[in-house]
């Protein structure tokens, strides 16, 4: 494998954990975020990758040759919204309640450390790399 092979794989891992550290952010800062109805409640987000061969199809077991990851989509978790009782509250309903969404702060802080730890991983390739290529040029100074 080529070291710009490397580069590539290494750069999409990384990329694709920025996309999920966004949605971590977007997630964690929307937790108090209210809505007047459960329609317009704020979802969660949280994004699809997948593994894309040298050969560029999804399939598992691709010979020798590296796969990049590719963020396919972001979607929106789909969990119902959490009803609380606040009469007071501008957004209230007729009933007095307010709507907000169903995110779970640790799940969330956990995904944090795991995308940042990846990211970390990416980067200690990349460096990893450097480091070879510099050892293979002093090869030729001697």
């Amino acid at each position: 494998m080529a070291f710009d092979s490397i580069y590539k794989i290494a750069g999409s891992a990384m990329n694709a954990q920025t996309v999920r550290l966004n949605t971590v952010a977007s997630n964690l800062a929307n937790t108090d975020s209210a809505a007047g109805s459960a329609k317009d409640v704020y979802q969660a987000r949280k994004p699809v990758f997948a593994a894309m061969y040298e050969n560029n199809q999804l399939t598992r077991g691709a010979g020798m040759g590296g796969a990049h990851v590719q963020v396919m989509d972001v979607v929106v978790s789909g969990r119902e919204a959490k009803k609380r009782y606040e009469p007071d509250h501008p957004l209230a309903d007729r009933t007095g309640s307010v709507f907000y969404p169903d995110i779970n702060e640790i799940e969330e802080m956990t995904d944090m450390m795991s995308a940042t730890r990846s990211f970390e991983t990416g980067v200690e390739v990349l460096n990893r790399i450097k480091s070879m290529q510099q050892g293979l040029l002093k090869l030729g100074e001697a």
